[in-house]
């Protein structure tokens, strides 16, 4: 599978499971760790489980594991898909880490295809 769908597959799985404030980074020209950071929210810490565990379910349906997972027991889940790393947040995780200020020189991708309007 190629990174673009990869990273289409976990936008539309975060959004059908109803994550929160769903932004991708491009930080290709920016590091060596990744081409994208998917960053998005969960309500709680149980809601944020069950996003990460949509998102390993899906993706290994479509032949694709995760390298490496972290947090699974935290308001921060981590999936590491190569390529396309995912970071799923609680609110107040996510204000605490601000991924989005530490990345502020990446590119924000539009995802606005692949999220449905409610």
């Amino acid at each position: 599978m190629l990174t673009p769908e990869i990273l289409e597959n976990i936008i539309r799985t975060l959004d059908s499971k109803k994550a929160t404030e769903i932004k991708v980074l491009k930080i290709t020209d920016l590091t060596s760790i990744a081409d994208y950071f998917v960053i998005a929210s969960g309500t709680s810490s149980t809601h944020v489980k069950a996003l990460a565990d949509e998102v390993e379910d899906k993706l290994a349906a479509l032949g694709q594991e995760p390298k490496n997972i972290e947090g699974k027991t935290t308001g921060w889940i981590l999936l590491d898909y190569a390529d396309v790393v995912c970071h799923i947040f609680t609110p107040s995780e996510r204000e605490l880490f601000n991924l989005e200020k530490l990345w502020q020189d990446a590119e924000e991708v539009d995802v606005s295809a692949w999220i449905t309007e409610d």
